[in-house]
């Protein structure tokens, strides 16, 4: 394919999930960077939510890139399939890699590791060691408690609401990832809307 018009890193679970929601929405994530000519950033597994926006993204006609400790190849099944799969030795250089290649990140439903990734990118965005778009898709209410409790933070006096206003989140896939491919930069070409969820 072409030179990818942008590059998404999205984080997700390795394993699907018990509601079908999960694994619909990661499908139509990894559909929408592919028919809009973008790139995908993963960990580089094909289980889970992992395998299934892998796959998506790569029928759709998008770019896939892998990162995947070696630690992990055989656990995380690694994906053969990707365009350009890395094995990295450590977990900071997974998610070191992963930062340097996108524009934005997106968490979809997963675990710690998940949550993990997420809270260090949105922390490097707060400190300024980036300026790339933060989103976080609510499927199915399954970060509901999270944003509560996010909320909890700042009306606790831990958060403000500037740290807040730095994570889109949202349960609408589509406009999610419009607005951080939009939100990427101004050399980021407008995404036009057309419904693929």
């Amino acid at each position: 394919m072409a030179e990818p018009t942008f590059s998404v890193c999205v984080y997700c679970g390795s394993r699907p999930g018990e509601n079908a929601a999960f694994a619909d929405v990661a499908k139509a994530v990894g559909q929408w960077i592919g028919q809009h000519s973008g790139q995908l950033v993963y960990g580089g597994g094909r289980s889970g939510l992992m395998g299934t926006v892998a796959e998506a993204t790569r029928l759709a006609g998008g770019r896939v890139v892998g990162v995947i400790p070696q630690a992990l190849v055989d656990k995380e099944l690694a994906n053969r399939q990707c365009d350009e799969l890395h094995i990295v030795q450590t977990m900071h250089e997974r998610k070191a890699m992963m930062a340097e290649r996108s524009d934005a990140f997106l968490a979809l439903p997963g675990g710690i590791g998940t949550f993990e990734e997420l809270f260090e990118v949105w922390t490097w965005r707060q400190l300024g060691y980036h300026d790339k778009p933060l989103g976080l898709l609510n499927v199915a209410g399954y970060y509901d408690g999270l944003l509560g409790f996010l909320q909890t933070s700042v009306a606790s006096g831990f958060m403000g609401e500037w740290q807040m206003d730095l994570l889109h989140a949202s349960t609408d896939a589509e406009a999610l990832l419009r607005t951080l491919v939009q939100d990427a930069g101004p050399d980021q070409a407008p995404v036009p809307l057309r419904s693929v969820i």
